[in-house]
């Protein structure tokens, strides 16, 4: 697996919609993804985020989990909703009691916690007053994270403020097939934008309630990275790799690190008539320092610049860039499996993006479980997926980078979102029906593992 230092970060991630359900207990109103959830044929077999695993109810028992395995972090989010009803106005306190109960079990268990303001469950009434593509949402999540800070800010001592921005952006408001389920490459710009400034304001109201207060924290962003290579050597496949990496990869780490946009993603959305839409003052806000940056890594892409026809424009006059498969072996959910590809995106981030450390903050497979009579998965093909890309950490670590974590995705079978309950990434099984929790093979490599890392 090649050689993690002793005091290397061991954690697991989750999200609130996934996994809490309760969505209409203790005050929480409705996010995006409960409206979506109601769209006929948006969640595969209707399924919806409630129960999902039912963690609202069960939390201790599942912090318990997290101590047999040994985690020494826990990667969590809040729901805006359940903190902030309908996304503006005064702090819930029934749903930051939860968060308060969360906190304090993880620190008695000796696990740090780690919360994410937002994965993905924008309050509806922010969407149905324009969503990310507004502006306004970026300063009603800066609101949102002082409420969240004043409560737990004392205890908490890294906090991320996005989890993967670029899904919100490509799935969420430019392919429609995530919530909100709109379709516009000018609402994807500027939901990109917007949630860029909103995490910018947000660890500015942060840091400056945590001046005052004595309560020094670390800020994080956590994006999905994701490597592309030519199916050839043609131009046109060259070029359908920069347009992905620009938009994907590019769009948010130059602006966190540079201040600015990429030049040639500028170029490509305005020959398309679209403008990000930055305002003075916004990319300084954007690009204040972290510190730490979060990588979500599940697969690379080998890209084509023509169809299957040989043409190389698409029906919308729009370059093609098409996915072909290089025969690797596929989860479940039909990604090729390329750690080495893993390694050397995280050898990249850490030359090209320097100065701050890396945490692999999600990581995981999902694979056609199979559990025996008593629940129990003999998931070795899970477990392998992790030994290889935590072996893809050690490589490039050795050739640089500044890692210091790896967070496996995810704690427990969950809602997976647009896929409902059928893909499992856990690596603890949640029996849906009778929210039984049973600890995986993975589950035990992944606790043994941890503790032959840290020579115990």
């Amino acid at each position: 697996m090649g050689t993690l230092p002793a005091n290397f970060k061991w954690g697991t991630a989750t999200s609130a919609y996934q996994i809490e359900g309760a969505v209409s207990e203790d005050g929480r109103t409705d996010s995006v993804w409960d409206t979506f959830c109601r769209v006929p044929g948006a969640i595969d077999n209707g399924e919806v985020g409630d129960p999902a695993c039912d963690h609202y109810h069960r939390m201790p028992q599942d912090v318990a989990l997290m101590r047999e395995i040994g985690l020494d972090v826990y990667r969590f989010s809040l729901a805006w909703p359940r903190i902030q009803p309908g996304g503006s106005g005064p702090g819930n306190d029934r749903g930051l009691d939860f968060y308060d109960r969360l906190v304090d079990e993880l620190l008695a268990a000796g696990i740090d916690p780690w919360p994410t303001l937002f994965h993905w469950d924008l309050p509806q009434e922010l969407e149905d007053a324009g969503g990310w593509p507004n502006r306004d949402t970026a300063y009603r999540f800066a609101d949102y994270a002082e409420l969240a800070y004043r409560r737990l800010g004392d205890r908490v001592t890294t906090w991320t403020t996005l989890n993967e921005p670029s899904v919100v952006t490509t799935h969420g408001y430019l392919s429609g097939v995530h919530a909100p389920g709109r379709k516009s490459l000018a609402d994807a710009a500027a939901a990109a934008h917007h949630q860029l400034l909103g995490h910018g304001l947000a660890g500015a109201r942060m840091r400056e309630l945590a001046a005052q207060a004595g309560n020094p924290f670390e800020l994080a962003i956590t994006l999905n990275l994701g490597p592309a290579t030519p199916e050839t050597d043609a131009a046109e496949d060259h070029e359908a790799v920069r347009r992905a990496d620009g938009f994907n990869n590019r769009l948010y780490m130059d602006p966190l690190w540079h201040k600015r946009y990429p030049a040639d993603v500028v170029e490509d959305l305005a020959a398309q008539g679209v403008t990000i839409p930055v305002q003075d003052g916004d990319l300084e806000i954007i690009g204040a320092p972290i510190d730490a940056l979060g990588i979500n890594f599940y697969f690379g892409m080998q890209l084509s610049g023509r169809a299957e026809d040989g043409s190389i424009l698409d029906a919308d006059g729009a370059p093609v860039s098409r996915h072909v498969l290089q025969g690797r072996p596929q989860t479940a959910m039909d990604w090729e499996i390329m750690p080495d590809e893993f390694a050397k995106l995280l050898s990249r981030v850490g030359r090209e993006y320097p100065g701050v450390p890396l945490y692999v903050t999600e990581n995981g497979a999902a694979f056609a479980d199979k559990p025996d009579e008593k629940g129990y998965v003999h998931d070795v093909d899970r477990a392998g997926y992790i030994a290889d890309h935590i072996a893809a950490v050690a490589v490039a670590r050795k050739e640089g980078a500044d890692l210091r974590g790896y967070f496996a995705w995810s704690l427990f079978d969950n809602f997976e979102w647009a896929y409902g309950y059928d893909k499992r990434f856990g690596i603890v099984r949640v029996d849906f029906d009778t929210q039984q929790r049973t600890l995986k093979h993975s589950a035990h490599w992944y606790s043994e593992t941890i503790r032959r890392v840290r020579g115990r």
